[in-house]
């Protein structure tokens, strides 16, 4: 019992003074080669806080936002979660700018299919537990709120009319999903009125 205190009373507040290195220092996600990406199942090493200038203007227009649009990129976009535990959750992310619009797009794919929403990758269920995110794009953090898209028809348009639900035939004739994608709107929080007020 009495290693056990010992072993108690170093892991803490060690794990304390890592949490808090990493609080001020940030840690962004991290993102393999795309071929590194594929065979790893689609999955990437998640983050926790992300630093950087955070941003209070107003957006009129997202379009810039397009030259970041390499998630295997140095200058890929990432994001910040709340998770249900109090440390943030950041992945890297695809983003679809439409002039003052921005949507965040993400797809399931092989055994992420066999999980219902939002189930299939963790910061699915953050955001869908608490939509408030950050966003870090070129250095800077932008505060948003996410919201799903639900209506299939504008999940369409935002994939050029393609269907969100990606089917496919099989060697045996059997018709198969393949991917599955979701947006979110994201509005930006704690900027000043966009009239100037």
């Amino acid at each position: 019992m009495k290693w056990f205190k010992i072993a108690v009373l170093t892991a803490v507040p060690l794990l304390a003074g890592i949490l808090i290195v990493l609080r001020i220092t940030g840690l962004d996600p991290g993102h393999p080669t795309f071929e590194e990406y594929a065979e790893a199942g689609r999955s990437a090493r998640p983050g926790l806080w992300l630093t950087g200038e955070l941003t209070r203007e107003p957006v009129m227009d997202w379009d810039w936002v397009n030259q970041f649009d390499d998630p295997f990129g140095e200058n890929a976009t990432a994001m910040e979660t709340r998770t249900w535990y109090g440390i943030p959750h950041s992945v890297r992310v695809l983003l679809v700018p439409r002039g003052e619009a921005l949507y965040l797009q993400s797809s399931a794919q092989t055994f992420r299919l066999d999980r219902d929403f939002p189930h299939g990758k963790a910061w699915w269920g953050h955001v869908e537990r608490d939509p408030r995110v950050r966003l870090k794009i070129d250095g800077k953090l932008y505060e948003m709120t996410a919201v799903l898209v639900k209506n299939r028809a504008e999940t369409a348009r935002l994939r050029d009319g393609q269907s969100p639900i990606v089917k496919a035939v099989d060697s045996k004739g059997n018709e198969l999903t393949t991917e599955e994608w979701h947006y979110w709107r994201l509005f930006q929080r704690n900027v000043p009125e966009y009239d100037g007020g």
